[in-house]
């Protein structure tokens, strides 16, 4: 199958004109934006939407979803404010073109998730109203530390709000102890698209097909049609200290943020 390759482009710079040369060297049609210029895509101002959006444009390229941080807040903290972000970045999304918005479900205390289900729900819930004019499609995202970091109660939020659709993130279920396949299992009636990112059982990133994340065997039952990268790979300033000295730090450490996401896009077309 012929997938659309998205990435998050920041992690091969964070100036957008830099993602943009990098997505176009890399043959990647389309963005998962996140970090433009120094900020995030939730605190860019309308005109910097416009001004990407034009850039992107001419480029030839195109957002697939905004990767915002809607939801990586406590479940204790104050959460009128944090909805007005949210509705202002449905105005941003509307600006660049993204029929995507990837989400999360609250940090909560580890042991505690079933005493906040309930708030968990209902701001999720107030979420999805929100959009509900929009035509945009909310996805969250399995991330460790969140009400939905496992694969059950991944399956309980799509469960309650089938409007709801998955981002599948193999490295994050790794890093929360749980088995990727079993994941896959539960969770697949549901998923929209993929984030691209592999780990070892310590919880370190590797480029895909290099972890215990089962990337080939789930990549052949995925019936998306969009990956997106999300490199996550290190980065080390000594690196060319190291090499001259005859030493590597780790066999995925890159130079630079460019160097690591070009791995991590020939990792993901060569297990393609």
């Amino acid at each position: 199958m012929n997938y659309k390759l998205a990435a998050f482009a920041d992690e091969a710079d964070g100036r957008i004109s830099e993602q943009i040369k990098a997505m176009k060297e890399n043959g990647i049609d389309y963005l998962e934006i996140r970090g433009v210029d120094g900020e995030n895509i939730a605190d860019i101002s309308k005109e910097k939407a416009k001004e990407v959006r034009s850039l992107l444009d001419d480029a030839g390229l195109a957002v697939w979803s905004l990767g915002s941080p809607y939801g990586k807040i406590g479940i204790n903290d104050n959460f009128a404010p944090h909805l007005d972000k949210f509705k202002y970045g449905l105005e941003l999304a509307e600006i660049l073109g993204a029929n995507h918005i990837r989400l999360f479900s609250f940090y909560v205390p580890s042991g505690d998730e079933e005493r906040f289900r309930d708030e968990v729900m209902n701001r999720l819930e107030q979420f999805i109203l929100a959009v509900r004019d929009s035509g945009i499609m909310l996805c969250h995202e399995n991330e460790k530390g969140i009400y939905g970091d496992n694969a059950l109660r991944c399956e309980e939020i799509h469960k309650t709000f089938p409007r709801l659709k998955a981002v599948f993130d193999p490295a994050n279920f790794i890093q929360c102890g749980q088995d990727t396949v079993e994941a896959w299992e539960k969770l697949a009636p549901y998923i929209e698209y993929m984030h691209i990112k592999d780990a070892m059982a310590d919880g370190s990133v590797v480029p895909a097909g290099k972890g215990i994340g089962n990337l080939p065997t789930i990549l052949k039952n995925y019936k998306g049609s969009v990956l997106t990268l999300e490199p996550h790979l290190s980065v080390f300033d000594g690196f060319d200290k190291l090499e001259a000295e005859g030493k590597t730090k780790t066999e995925y450490c890159y130079p630079t943020q460019r160097a690591a996401f070009d791995a991590a896009v020939s990792a993901l077309k060569e297990l393609l």
